[in-house]
């Protein structure tokens, strides 16, 4: 076994959790998760807009 086959291997492995971590976040389950986090700056921006004004 040579040195270049263990990169190769590392490499094989590093893309595989790659595609791996892909899925699980675009998966669609932790769709409701992304429309949450995508509100959250807007949220706070009633609250800090009201304050002012008074």
């Amino acid at each position: 076994m040579d040195v270049n086959d263990i990169r190769i291997a590392v490499m094989v492995a590093g893309f595989v959790l790659f595609l791996a971590l892909m899925a699980h976040t675009w998966s669609r389950r932790r769709q409701s998760e992304h429309e949450h986090a995508a509100r959250l700056p807007f949220e706070g921006e009633r609250d800090s807009s009201e304050g002012e004004m008074q």
